[in-house]
């Protein structure tokens, strides 16, 4: 029996997950960053910086987490030497950074001593910018302005302009800190730092996550020539070559062996980020087949063959599966506010009436639409929060009753991410409903109206982790046949995902003529909150 081991080193703990050769997750382990290595002071995995903005990580904690978990597999009596492959997820846009010599370091590392104790000092900048830091608004705004606007932008890499977004952090330690800057050698994501740890020299970044850095043009799989030069100076070299995410990039460090007891072959699949680690985890395998989650914020993402980038809404990557496919992700940041909200006021707090009402009410909800921002929106982009209610005429004022309250809130949240998934080439042919709503059948039984499509539901818990191991066998898999093997002939079967709800074609075309109503709604929306 062969064993492929998944990574996950996400904001607030490093996490493993080991599959069989039959895909069966045979076991997982964390490593909790702040309850375990407090010394690094983090909260929530993270520093906040005075202005509110900045937000780093320390790289050297997620060092020391991979020994502790390793050791912890070691204890559990894993079958480390059975381990054919590993991979690993990060979160995304964070970025490490590598001072001339590390590579050397890397490649040196000694069995007999703690990595940490190694490689302290082979980052040019301690502290590491990770996705929630919203720092560089004037470098996006630069970089938008020297390829021609947003929508520019997100036709070459697949997004807009994002703070969080890596070469926009890059722009702004150039600007600001050239000497860092200039003593660096590689410029990593945290997905290529936790595989140059795994290989022990300089690994590449992958086409999937470097698709949300804003620097690489998604449909030559290249550094985007002209982004690179607004950007940063000599920069290509600071990134390496990327390359397909079932690339093999190496075999795991000789540290591994002699330290934990992993197989002397055993093989390191690219990494990549998050969000494309859990497409594969999901097992997310075909054009058209996506995942929604419902949690505090509301997030549509698949896998599609034919990529509209949006200068307003949502992000277009490269597949992590398919490295001629791509995937898309809409997140809507009302997701359980809204809900929540309404429950409270209509319900009297009561998830059972909020229920009951919603079944008893006429999909349409007689014509009325309403949407409520609790926060600030990023799909569409508002500066402010707010509520409208419209009548079946579409006139802005109206007043609902409790029921047209739950419907209307309900509706409203999947009309919206029909209409703006939609728009960035999302087709779904099914749908995978995650997180804690999805639990409730009436909320699918719309979900499946609204999209016209079969809905299932079920729970991957760590789903980066597990579709890490699931590409650590594919990747190893292409690797032993010598050519690219589909994704969907390697990971088969449904992940324990069960049908809830088939849609009614009634119900189905009523709400596509309601889409264009709500499309209306939500520009009145966006004129009243800016």
């Amino acid at each position: 029996m062969k064993y492929f081991l998944g990574l996950d080193s996400s904001t607030q703990s490093l996490k493993a997950a080991l599959v069989d050769e039959k895909l069966r997750l045979v076991g997982e382990l964390a490593v909790n960053f702040d309850v375990e290595l407090p010394a690094y002071g983090t909260q929530g995995g993270v520093h906040i910086g005075k202005d509110g903005l900045t937000v780093t990580s320390p790289p050297l904690m997620w060092v020391e987490a991979l020994d502790r978990l390793l050791a912890r597999m070691k204890r559990a009596k894993w079958p480390l030497a059975r381990i054919a492959a590993v991979s690993g997820s990060g979160q995304q846009h964070g970025s490490v950074w590598l001072r001339r010599g590390a590579a050397d370091a890397l490649r040196a590392l000694d069995a007999s001593r703690p990595l940490a104790s190694q490689l302290s000092g082979i980052f040019s900048l301690a502290a590491s910018p990770v996705w929630m830091d919203s720092s560089t608004g004037a470098e996006c705004r630069a970089l938008e302005k020297a390829l021609g606007g947003p929508q520019a932008v997100a036709n070459l890499t697949g997004s807009r302009a994002y703070e969080r977004f890596t070469g926009n952090q890059i722009a702004k330690v150039a600007k600001r800190q050239p000497r860092v800057y200039d003593s660096t050698e590689r410029i990593a994501l945290v997905s290529s730092f936790l595989c140059s740890l795994l290989i022990g020299d300089y690994a590449p970044i992958d086409y999937s996550d470097g698709s949300g850095m804003n620097l690489l043009d998604i449909r030559r799989k290249r550094w985007a020539p002209e982004v690179l030069r607004a950007t940063a100076r000599d920069l290509a070299a600071k990134l390496g070559a990327p390359v397909p995410s079932h690339a093999v990039a190496g075999r795991l460090h000789g540290y591994y062996a002699a330290r934990y007891g992993f197989a002397p072959d055993c093989v390191v699949v690219a990494c990549s980020g998050d969000n494309p680690c859990s497409v594969a985890g999901l097992r997310l395998r075909k054009a058209g087949d996506i995942a929604i989650s419902l949690g505090t914020s509301d997030t549509v993402f698949g896998t599609l063959a034919k990529p509209r980038p949006s200068g307003r809404e949502g992000h277009i990557f490269v597949s992590p599966v398919d490295p001629k496919g791509y995937m898309a992700l809409v997140c809507f940041k009302n997701g359980a506010l809204p809900r929540e909200s309404v429950r409270d006021r209509a319900c009297k707090g009561a998830w059972e009436t909020f229920d009951q009402l919603l079944a008893s009410g006429a999909p349409g909800n007689e014509g009325r639409i309403g949407m409520c921002f609790v926060v600030p929106e990023i799909t569409p982009p508002t500066v402010k929060a707010g509520c409208l209610r419209f009548d079946s005429r579409g006139r802005p004022g109206a007043t609902f009753d409790a029921a047209a309250e739950v419907r209307a809130v309900v509706e409203g949240q999947f009309l919206a991410m029909r209409l703006h998934s939609e728009k960035i080439g999302i087709k779904p042919r099914a749908i995978l409903a995650t997180g804690g709503a999805s639990k409730d059948k009436d909320m699918v039984r719309v979900m499946a109206d609204v999209f016209g499509v079969p809905v299932y539901v079920g729970e991957q818990s760590n789903s980066a982790s597990v579709g890490a191991a699931y590409r650590a066998c594919h990747g190893w898999i292409c690797r032993q046949r010598g050519r690219f093997v589909p994704f969907a002939s390697v990971i088969k079967g449904d992940g324990g995902f069960r049908l809830a709800a088939r849609p009614n074609r009634r119900a189905f075309a009523l709400y596509t003529k309601m889409a264009s109503a709500y499309a209306c709604c939500e520009e009145a929306m966006l004129a009243k909150l800016g």
